[in-house]
This record gives structure tokens, sequence and C-alpha cells, in this order.
């Protein structure tokens, strides 16, 4: 037989697994609950067999607990602690993001799921009872450290992010402050390249002129970065983008965050007919 007392004050905790215990489908397993002064306890006693299976599932369970109910938590007082000059939005902001990069990359997931498990699973083994706090607080360091790590990898992504979107507005603001010198330019996107045309279909020359550079993404430039810097430098009235193959990349994100109500996509004209047929494109998105 195996018996096992798992202890918690928090009332969520506890619902969370006597539901979760009551929906297996095993046999042999008693389950009964007491309330004291500080903890609630649920008692499980298996009288089957199969322990290990048995093993499995309380380790499971109890780590898909300490997921959803500790980890938020944990998560928080990392970022107060260790990255206190952040202001409070900033802070929620962050913690918002690391908690969707813990959850949806299925790496990060897969490897701090079994960061606890095995030391859920080493604990049960020699122990008859589990306060979860407490165990949480104290057992599980090389989970804490394992999401201090991808936090300072987030943070960074974070800051990146913010970085780009002031450099937009300021681009934006610009573009805002700035009477148009042009009227109407086409630009057809076609395999992560960018070509400008006039409304008569005449190329528009790209300026290459690094002293009028408003726009560096590195020190390489990209035909990209030139176009941008020449769309940038004659300030189009209307911009009409035509995704020739359908691909709507963080390019023409970035313009349409620049150029805002300037631009217009478009994906089934002349223009694009024309250059798709040029570039042998018969299937797109």
């Amino acid at each position: 037989m195996k018996s096992i007392c798992i202890k918690s004050n928090n009332n969520s905790v506890i619902n969370y697994l006597l539901e979760n215990f009551s929906l297996l489908n095993m046999e042999d397993i008693v389950i009964s609950t007491r309330s004291f002064k500080i903890y609630n306890n649920i008692i499980i006693h298996y009288t089957g067999k199969n322990i290990k299976l048995f093993h499995s599932i309380l380790c499971n369970l109890l780590t898909n607990c300490i997921i959803i109910f500790y980890e938020k938590n944990i998560v928080k007082f990392l970022i107060n602690y260790n990255y206190f000059y952040f202001d409070d939005l900033e802070k929620k902001e962050i913690l918002n993001l690391c908690l969707k990069e813990f959850n949806l990359d299925y790496d990060i997931y897969n490897e701090k799921y079994l960061k606890i498990y095995n030391v859920v699973s080493n604990y049960i083994t020699e122990h008859k009872s589990i306060v979860l706090s407490g165990f949480v607080n104290f057992r599980l360091s090389l989970y804490k450290e394992f999401l201090d790590s991808n936090i300072d990898t987030c943070i960074s992504n974070f800051l990146i992010e913010k970085e780009y979107y002031e450099f937009i507005d300021l681009l934006r603001l610009y573009v805002n402050s700035k009477n148009s010198g042009y009227g109407n330019v086409h630009l057809v996107y076609v395999n992560n390249e960018s070509i400008l045309i006039d409304d008569c279909k005449n190329i528009v020359p790209i300026d290459k002129n690094i002293s009028n550079v408003k726009y560096l993404s590195d020190i390489s430039f990209s035909s990209n970065d030139y176009c941008l810097n020449t769309l940038l430098n004659i300030l189009p009235k209307k911009i009409t983008i035509h995704l020739i193959d359908n691909c709507e990349d963080e390019f023409i994100n970035t313009l349409k965050l620049i150029f805002d109500s300037r631009v217009s996509i478009c994906n089934e004209c002349d223009i694009c007919r024309v250059y798709r047929l040029t570039h042998n494109i018969t299937n797109y998105k």
C-alpha cells in the first residue's frame, strides 16, 4: 500500500487536487480530507499493486498543480527582486511575456516540467507527507534557477521590442511632421525584396546615400533598408504595397506602423498579376 498526505492552506489548490483525483480512472484509491488549524489535508491511500502507475499519476498531478498555482508568484518575485528598476507597468508586461513564453514554448515547458517532476518524484518516494508551499519554497531551486535564466532572456526581448517601438514612434512623428513631397508610390514586394514604382509604372530610384539615411536596422544594409529610407526621404502621400506572394512579414508591418493610414495592401491588381507572372508565382496563400 502507498499513502501520501498533501497539505495546503490554499483552498484553490485543495479543490483542484480533489477535483482531479476524482477524475482518476483508477481502482483501489481511497481519498479523505481533514482540516486543521494551519493546513487542509488530503490523504490518499492506494491499495492496488501498480505502485509505479500511481506514483507517476501523483507526480504529474502535483507538478501541474505547482505550475498552475505557484509559478506566477515565483516569476513575479524573481522579477521584483532581480529587476526592481523597472516600473510597475513594465514589470506587469514582463510578467505576462514570461508566463506566455514559459507555457507556449514546448522546450521551455518540457524542461521546467521535468525539473519539478523529478524533485516531486524523489520527495514522495522518501516521504509520506508534503506541505506544498514549503516544498515549492525550499525544494525547487533548480526549477527557480531555470525560470530566472529564461526571465533574463524574456527581458532582453522585451527591451529590444521596446526600443523598436520607440524608434518606430520617432519615425512616425517625423513622417507626420513633414509635408508630403511625392504623390503615390507602389511598393512591389516579392521574395522579401522591394521594388518602388510610380503611378506610370516607372522605377523609383532607391536612395543609397548613407548621408541621407534616417533609418538603420543594422550595420550591413539590405535592399529593404534602402527602400524604407527612400520612402522616408520622398515622403509619398500614399503607399500601395503589392504583396506578390502574399507574404506580410516584419518589414511590411514596420511600414504599416510608420506610415499608418498612407499604406494600403494589394494582392490582386494589374501590377500584382504582372509581377506574379514575371516571378512565375502561380500559387500563393
